[in-house]
């Protein structure tokens, strides 16, 4: 077993809300700089630029794991973790259909880029990213463990698309592994905020719109930097293990 610091939530300009800033290979070099063993590239609604950032962390201390941030039709904001590409493509492939046929106003929203391993432009996604699927938190999580995936609910404590200010509550059905707290929050003040957060462990991530916006506090004990090994650590298996840490819960 190895422990691995991880940030699971990062963006890139393919996201309206991401600075330009984030390209593949200044993401790679700042989680690298932070020592940071583990991202997850998680775009809204969206996965084209996750091979770019792959291809930029190929020899690098960096693994970056195949993600996407979901908008369900509730408005809550659900990461989606995958180690394929085929399995990615299919849930992508499921995104698009439940997406509503609308344009994005890159005036109002931002602009999507799709660039490749050098940040180097590819195209503009036209589609509007920054909206709610048709899918319902039960599909997603339905749908995203039937690919072999892992979904957490992202940034629960933020009255933005977070499940407790959105819903305020978990319902029994949800069968989650953990839930994912802000930068903003530490772990010891979200469980006394939310108590439906129970036992479940936590991780923080930074949601990562900007370079300096990285959160290097969640460490991992896993035999392999897979998704398949975090649901492990997620459910204490087997030694695996996950732990908030640089004084984050203080």
């Amino acid at each position: 077993m190895n422990k691995f610091r991880a940030d699971l939530h990062v963006h890139t300009v393919l996201s309206p809300c991401a600075e330009v800033e984030m390209i593949p290979p200044l993401i790679v070099q700042r989680a690298v700089e932070l020592g940071i063993d583990l991202i997850a590239v998680t775009d809204h609604n969206a996965s084209a630029n996750v091979c770019a950032v792959q291809k930029a962390a190929a020899g690098s201390s960096l693994k970056v794991l195949a993600g996407m941030e979901v908008q369900t039709r509730e408005e809550v904001h659900l990461l989606c973790l995958f180690d394929s590409a085929r399995q990615l493509e299919a849930w992508q492939a499921a995104v698009d259909a439940a997406l509503p046929d609308e344009r994005n106003r890159a005036e109002f929203f931002g602009e999507q880029f799709v660039v490749d391993e050098h940040g180097d432009y590819i195209r503009t996604e036209t589609r509007l990213l920054l909206t709610s699927t048709c899918f319902s938190i039960d599909e997603v999580f339905e749908r995203v463990d039937a690919l072999g995936g892992l979904a957490i609910p992202a940034h629960v404590d933020r009255p933005a698309n977070g499940l407790f200010p959105t819903l305020g509550l978990v319902s029994e059905q949800w069968r989650f592994l953990g839930f994912e707290i802000s930068r903003h929050i530490t772990p010891a003040k979200a469980r006394a905020a939310f108590p439906s957060i129970g036992n479940l462990p936590l991780i923080q991530s930074g949601d990562v719109h900007r370079l300096d916006e990285f959160a290097a506090s969640t460490v991992f004990t896993l035999a392999e930097r897979t998704v398949g090994e975090i649901c492990k650590a997620l459910k204490g298996e087997g030694g695996r293990s996950v732990a908030i840490e640089s004084g984050a819960d203080k």
